[in-house]
């Protein structure tokens, strides 16, 4: 016997019965979009490799390490997108959305890194991000706290995380800051752990953002970005701070977030919670006001944030119910009815174009289908019998006990049965 094929470490499966989820908080966030103008858009899963080195940096742990890349039949290197914010200022250079024009853009769907799989983080995993071009901060930086905010309460979470903001500065108060931090970490090179070391010379900040234990006291006595700001960052950090007070938007500043990769300038904010373990952030993001022009197009303000939806999911999971069960199920008795009961169910679409109706096939006995009815969690059994086919009658059967009035079961003309589940809906 052979042995079977299993799915690659840390590319999950999403079944039915965890769909309903995954599905209601996509939805959500397409109904939120939708209240703040803007607008969604799609680009391919595979990029050119030079796109990421270029913007996230080499000196990364997702370009060092983490990107799934290799060469096409044309020897060309390929990257399968580990994030979403360099591809969409390609396509948006690339399609010529970004000369002289303001964008408020969306997008979801799968990214790629090598990563060691654990709660929370995976190789294959769903992001749904935000990018705004042509604003300046802070207004529009603001915005996206807000709008994260309100999805936050539209689907019961807002207890659960907290906002943590910083700002890291122009590039030259940061190219600054940089020597800084050089010069204080190699006075403890020796007691660095082995990511800091190599980082030391090359990307000193993220020595700040170690999570190792025994980095935390050297950390912690670091130098901060704040105190090194250029003058026009600390006065748009203030204002920034000002608005959400305004908005009652609570947050912390938190001097050590500086984010993981290159490109982030001024403000850059994340969104965790103590609820998952090691794999606190559910939202992060900042703006990048010279990735455009780094990637080839014209100089041009931009912000933007990520979430990963496994995290979201995983947190709803705990806190919230939502099925995918079907509205109705149609039951058949009867060979005619067996025969025509395909005809009668799409009859009965057309009528309830908002009804989820499930076909019985396959052909059982009428205390089988019941069950089955029942198991499906369905509110609705509908019984197409001979006798009512003749009559061109519906029967209609209350499967739960919310749903039952003074009747558990009515049978009615096809068009007032529809009517009864319309209403019912």
């Amino acid at each position: 016997m052979q042995n079977k094929i299993q799915s690659i470490r840390g590319m999950n499966d999403i079944l039915p019965s965890e769909i309903a989820l995954w599905q209601y908080l996509e939805n959500t966030l397409r109904e939120t979009m939708t209240q703040y103008g803007y607008d969604e858009i799609r680009f391919p899963i595979v990029e050119k490799t030079a796109l990421f080195k270029r913007s996230i940096g080499e000196v990364t742990d997702i370009v060092e390490k983490e990107m799934y890349t290799f060469n096409d039949r044309n020897g060309d290197s390929l990257t399968l997108r580990p994030e979403g914010t360099a591809v969409c200022v390609r396509s948006g250079i690339q399609q010529g959305l970004l000369v002289n024009q303001q964008q408020r853009l969306w997008y979801l769907g799968p990214m790629f890194r090598h990563e060691r799989p654990q709660k929370g983080r995976y190789r294959q995993f769903h992001q749904f991000g935000v990018e705004v071009f042509g604003l300046s901060g802070p207004d529009i930086d603001v915005e996206l706290i807000v709008m994260t905010s309100r999805l936050w309460k539209k689907i019961g979470l807002a207890d659960d995380v907290v906002l943590e903001i910083n700002s890291l500065g122009s590039l030259e108060a940061r190219d600054n800051y940089k020597q800084v931090l050089v010069d204080y970490f190699s006075q403890y090179e020796a007691s660095l752990d082995e990511d800091s070391q190599r980082r030391l010379y090359t990307n000193p900040l993220r020595i700040l953002d170690s999570k190792n234990p025994s980095m935390q006291e050297i950390n912690s006595n670091a130098p901060q970005l704040i105190d090194y700001l250029d003058d026009e960052s600390k006065h748009e950090f203030k204002q920034l701070c000002q608005i959400l007070d305004l908005a009652k938007i609570p947050y912390k500043i938190n001097p050590r977030l500086v984010r993981g990769l290159d490109y982030y300038n001024k403000l850059v904010f994340e969104w965790v919670t103590t609820q998952l373990g090691a794999q606190g952030t559910v939202c992060a993001g900042g703006r990048y006001d010279t990735l455009v022009k780094q990637l080839g197009g014209k100089e041009t303000p931009a912000v933007g944030f990520a979430m990963g939806l496994e995290r979201l999911v995983a947190l709803l999971a705990e806190r919230k119910e939502v099925s995918n069960n079907p509205d109705a199920v149609l039951l058949l008795m009867g060979e005619r009815a067996q025969s025509q009961g395909l005809v009668v169910a799409e009859t009965i679409r057309d009528y309830c174009p908002d009804l989820s109706l499930q076909l019985f096939c396959g052909g059982a006995s009428f205390k089988s289908q019941m069950k089955r009815a029942d198991k499906s969690g369905a509110k609705f059994a509908i019984i197409l019998a001979d006798n009512e086919l003749d009559s061109n009658q519906l029967t209609i059967k209350f499967l739960r006990a919310e749903d039952v009035t003074e009747e558990q079961q009515k049978t009615l003309p096809m068009s007032d049965a529809c009517d009864l589940l319309n209403k019912s809906l």
